[in-house]
This record gives C-alpha cells, sequence and structure tokens, in this order.
C-alpha cells in the first residue's frame, strides 16, 4: 500500500513539474520571447484525439453489444412494454446526436490543429443555421416530452377497481408486507401504534383491519392488475422491481403507490432464461443507511387459480397473535372472533 502510494506521490509530482514548464512556455510565447509556437507534441495531441475517438468508441459498441443481456431484463408487465420503447426511442435520439457531436468534436481537434500557415475564417453570424439548430431540438424534445408524459400518465393513473392490493412497508434495512382480506379493504395505520407486537403500526381498532394478513414473499396472479400501495416507517426507500419496470419511492409520512400487470409466471420466466433458480425480486435503490444491501425480498408471480388457493390458505395478524385486539373495544373483538371462527 505504501509503494503504491509512494508511486503516486511521484506521479503527481511530475506532473506538476511538467505543467509549470508548459505554463512557462506559454508565458514566453505570449511575452513573445519565444517565437516556436508549433511543436512536435501540438501534431501528438492532434493524433492522440483520433486515437482516443476510435479507441473508447469502439469500446462502447463494444461493451454496449456484449453485455446486452445483462443490463436489458426480459419484460414481465404490459406497462414494461411501453416504458422500454419510450427508452429505446429516447436513447436512438440522442445516441444518434451524442455520436455524431463526438466524432465531429474529436475530428475537428485533429483537422484544424494549429499551423503557422494556416488563417481562421472570419464567420460572425447565419441566422438561417441558429434557426435550424434552435427550432430542431425544440421539436424532437416536445415529441419526447409529450411522448413520455402521455405514458407517465397512462402508468400512473387511478388503478382499476379489481387490483390486488399489496402494502410494502420499508424500514431500515427491510420490508414488510401486508394483504387485505377477504373485504379487499386495508386497514387504517398509525405510526403511533408502532410496538415490539405490531411492528407495522396497524390500528385494529378499525374493523378492517381484522382480516389482514402478512406475507414475507409477494404473491400475484398472472394477467390480472396489481396495486402496491407503498410507504416508509422511517427513511427514505425505493421499491424497484427490475423486471416489472417498477420503481417509486416510499417516502416518510408521503404514501405512494404504483399498479401492474404481471405477464410471465415466475415458472415462465425461469423457461425462458433456462435459470431454475430465477426469482423475480424487490430491491432498494437509495441509500438509507448501513444495512441498504439487506433490503431485498421475492415476488412469486403464479396463475389465478393458484393465487386464490394460496390466498385463502393465509393467516390473518389476529388469527396468528389475538392479543392484538385485546385493547380493542367489545364489539372489535367479538367481530375478531366471529372471522376467526371462534
Amino acid at each position: 500500500m505504501y509503494g503504491f502510494l509512494i508511486a503516486l506521490g511521484v506521479l503527481v509530482l511530475v506532473s506538476i513539474i511538467w505543467m509549470v514548464y508548459r505554463i512557462q512556455t506559454l508565458v514566453s510565447v505570449v511575452k513573445g520571447s519565444d517565437k516556436k509556437v508549433a511543436t512536435g507534441s501540438n501534431k501528438v495531441n492532434a493524433a492522440l484525439f483520433i486515437v482516443f475517438l476510435l479507441g473508447a468508441g469502439g469500446l462502447f459498441f463494444w461493451y454496449s453489444f456484449k453485455e446486452f443481456d445483462n443490463y436489458h431484463l426480459p419484460i414481465a408487465s404490459e406497462h414494461g412494454v411501453v416504458t422500454d420503447n419510450l427508452f429505446w426511442v429516447t436513447t436512438a435520439i440522442t445516441g444518434v446526436v451524442f455520436i455524431i457531436t463526438h466524432i465531429l468534436l474529436f475530428w475537428f481537434s485533429y483537422r484544424y490543429q494549429y499551423k503557422e500557415s494556416a488563417k481562421a475564417s472570419y464567420f460572425p453570424d447565419n441566422n438561417k443555421l441558429e434557426i435550424i439548430w434552435t427550432l430542431v431540438p425544440a421539436l424532437v424534445l416536445t415529441v419526447l416530452i409529450v411522448y413520455g408524459w402521455k405514458s407517465w400518465t397512462d402508468i400512473t393513473a387511478p388503478a382499476p377497481e379489481n387490483a390486488h392490493v399489496v402494502e410494502v412497508m420499508g424500514y431500515q434495512f427491510a420490508w414488510e408486507f401486508r394483504y387485505p382480506g377477504k373485504d379487499q379493504q386495508l386497514g387504517k395505520y398509525d405510526y403511533r401504534l408502532i410496538d415490539p407486537t405490531n411492528s407495522r403500526g396497524i390500528d385494529f381498532s378499525d374493523k378492517n383491519s381484522l382480516d389482514d394478513f402478512p406475507a414475507q414473499t409477494v404473491v400475484i396472479p398472472k394477467g390480472e392488475p396489481v396495486l402496491f400501495k407503498i410507504r416508509s416507517r422511517d427513511v427514505l426507500h425505493s421499491v424497484f422491481a427490475p423486471h416489472m419496470r417498477l420503481k417509486m419511492d416510499a417516502v416518510p409520512g408521503m404514501p405512494t403507490r404504483f399498479w401492474f400487470v404481471p405477464t410471465k409466471t415466475t415458472a415462465e420466466m425461469r423457461a425462458e432464461l433456462g435459470d431454475e433458480e430465477f426469482v423475480y425480486e424487490i430491491a432498494c435503490t437509495e441509500v438509507c443507511g448501513g444495512g441498504h444491501f439487506s433490503m431485498r425480498r421475492e415476488i412469486e408471480v403464479v396463475e389465478p387459480e393458484e393465487y386464490q388457493k394460496w390466498f385463502a390458505e393465509q393467516q390473518t395478524f389476529i388469527e396468528m397473535d389475538p392479543s392484538l385486539v385485546a385493547d380493542a373495544p367489545a364489539e372489535i373483538k367479538e367481530l375478531a372472533q366471529i372471522q376467526s371462527g371462534e
């Protein structure tokens, strides 16, 4: 380690000495005491621009094609097709502009390197050219913005009434999930009710909470709308399900939502990828503290019939811990007993 630091120090020192020498040379040129302006390094630097353009450009295209399957995951939701189309259209337009401008940037640096015999052309303005390079980008950006706005409006529209609801709550450093019971209505929650036995702060005096149940894995049906109701218990988190093209922040004190329609079961995706161990996942994409890396849970997409069977087998919070309604009003306790079949 010390050897590396010493070598780095020597390199920095040599670079500083070289820069001082170059500055002194430039000062001499400005003062007129050094008539030699064009040196061999001028041609070398100009040639290096072309070398860098070809080398870096080649690596750019090689890496983009070689790693395509790693950064372009298969789509597993209906809206994912829309967002991917938007992404690739935007990438194609900006990518072409990026490539052309950088080719011109490096070529001009080489083509118009300093030469004593060369003289710069006087070109004060060109109104026609300025109008073109102002209007064309404005029109292209307007089309992209309107296209993106329409896509985002459709994606964030209210969920269908028959959507399957899942509450996703983030905290340092995990996710917790809650499903509504047969009434399809999540019960209320209040952060002031959080304690060692009620980590979600669920209000069990609300009758809608009595049939709610927890889950360690998000289980959802294929081909049917799913609504994630997202909240945070402490700091900013972000729900990210890459194959679903789903990302939404979990903000303390400000519930958010995201709905989508899964299009491939976990089994179908495993067959498509040839990977029997594949699982959909939820990760946190907001650096939320030292344990950020551990905020990962699985999503299991199943056929609707299998989902209904799984749903009917789940135990409610009250069935797992009857003491949760110990302080509830008598009518709530009675309703809880009826629902639990006691």
